[in-house]
């Protein structure tokens, strides 16, 4: 936070200097289009808890494991929160002026926010802090919005500064999430099976609505040229629609654990994954028609059908933030 205020004190100094620049409303005809391109980044505002991870809840969970009770402790459990965003924007805007004061602008954008922690959960053997099994898993996400809106200012021919508010609307992104997981299994007195998966999947949204506000200043430097930075407030809540695994590779191992030798090998990649188990369909409610897991058989899980997509409860993000943006501004 201290360093958007601080980009934004030099924002409004910038705007507070111009009667040192003997500015006064140009009488000369202006420019009826412009185009800008420039770029920034993103700091997120009010951060909330991370959606589910399938079955994992978004939590930082230690636990430790007494092989001769076979109980699971609990040692820590520490809720992780954040936001998608916090990341890069960059983009290309058209604009008309209405005349000196308004213009309407039109801007394409791409996003790309930084990567959170979504889930991670470790398990030590107790008494040793030998790892008997962990899972991670991280996402960010991508988008390409247009963002319509209305400019105001008061028509300087030097440091002219301006606000602009409209819409953001998104029409394409993904959430995109990695995982990371390792299991050690004992299926005897004598052999353990470990299993290591690496698995990404992306989730894809909803179409939806946001909102935009900025607050900007902008310095000629040419003839046609300007350049421009301002400060903007975003706000776009995206709802989760379907998800898919992309890429799944899971290896398993049977050990001896006397002798370390390999008893047995097991492999299952993404065409082996069912339906079910590749493709989820998000829904605001789950009832007893709805295909939720009946089991599980190793890393295996059964479905009610594995030929149809399973459900979920819908999920949601926000890939809006506060941030900092500069470009240049060419009048046409």
């Amino acid at each position: 936070m201290k360093r958007i205020t601080m980009l934004s004190t030099v924002i409004f100094l910038l705007t507070g200097l111009h009667p040192l620049f003997a500015q006064s409303p140009s009488t000369a005809p202006a420019s009826k289009f412009y185009l800008k391109a420039g770029g920034g980044y993103f700091f997120s505002v009010f951060p909330g808890q991370f959606p589910d991870v399938g079955p994992y809840p978004p939590h930082d969970i230690r636990q430790s494991y007494n092989p001769a009770n076979g109980e699971t402790t609990t040692i820590s459990d520490k809720v992780l929160t954040g936001s998608y965003g916090a990341g890069a924007r960059g983009g290309i805007a058209f604009g008309w002026n209405i005349n000196r004061y308004i213009a309407l602008e039109g801007a394409i954008n791409y996003y790309h926010s930084k990567e959170n922690l979504m889930t991670r959960q470790v398990t030590t053997v107790e008494g040793t802090g030998q790892e008997a099994g962990s899972i991670e898993s991280r996402g960010y996400a991508n988008a390409f919005d247009f963002a319509p809106g209305i400019v105001i200012n008061p028509g300087f021919e030097k440091i002219n500064p301006y606000v602009r508010f409209g819409m953001v609307i998104p029409f394409w992104g993904r959430l995109h999430i990695e995982t990371t997981a390792n299991t050690n299994t004992p299926v005897s007195a004598s052999a353990v099976a470990q299993t290591a998966i690496h698995r990404e999947e992306e989730v894809h949204p909803n179409i939806t609505l946001g909102f935009q506000g900025a607050l900007g200043v902008v310095i000629p430097v040419g003839r046609r040229l300007d350049i421009y930075v301002e400060t903007e407030y975003r706000n776009v809540p995206a709802e989760s629609k379907k998800k898919e695994v992309t890429s799944y590779d899971e290896n398993t191992q049977v050990i001896n654990t006397s002798n370390g030798q390999v008893i047995s090998t097991q492999h299952r990649g993404l065409e082996d994954l069912s339906t079910a188990e590749r493709h989820t369909d998000y829904v605001t409610t789950l009832d007893q028609n709805s295909n939720t897991p009946v089991g599980q058989e190793g890393a295996q899980t059964e479905y009610k059908d594995n030929n149809r997509p399973s459900n979920d409860l819908k999920s949601y993000i926000n890939i809006g933030g506060l941030g900092v943006t500069a470009g240049i501004r060419f009048r046409l």
